[in-house]
């Protein structure tokens, strides 16, 4: 009888998990953009913001920025979400392989009823693939490391 009752909790719990896993993945679908995407918005004059937050030992190695972005390091929109405004259009990206800088502003963002903002597939890395225009950053910034 344990053994059946263990068998069955365990069960459960692995669709539960499933079932969370699944409607996390889909989220973050619907709140992505492809580099196509992107470019495609930026090429028909759209209001969209695009925000660069890389960390920033990443944004000193590559000082290239996506033509038109404004930096912001991910500490600070962690600290303060309202750096991206609520009521417009914002695509954030980042340079890490699974875009985790990206997914954590999002997430946080998200959790703050931000609902017209995406991230970048792919980040700075997917924009330069497909041969769209980047440029140099020339403001100072700080190399503030800590989480």
């Amino acid at each position: 009888m344990a053994v059946t009752l263990t068998a069955i909790c365990t069960i459960v719990l692995l669709a539960v998990l499933w079932i969370k896993r699944t409607k996390d993945r889909n989220e973050m679908e619907r709140h992505s953009i492809t580099p196509e995407g992107l470019h495609t918005l930026l090429a028909s004059n759209r209001d969209v913001l695009v925000f660069d937050i890389r960390q920033p030992l990443d944004f000193l190695a590559n000082s290239e920025i996506i033509t038109g972005a404004m930096r912001l390091s991910p500490k600070e929109v962690l600290e303060n979400p309202s750096l991206i405004p609520k009521e417009k259009d914002s695509v954030v990206y980042c340079t890490c392989p699974s875009d985790k800088t990206s997914r954590a502003i999002l997430h946080r963002a998200l959790a703050l009823h931000f609902l017209r903002i995406k991230f970048l597939k792919g980040g700075l890395g997917g924009w330069k693939a497909m041969g769209y225009p980047v440029e140099p950053y020339q403001k100072p910034f700080h190399l503030d490391t800590g989480t």
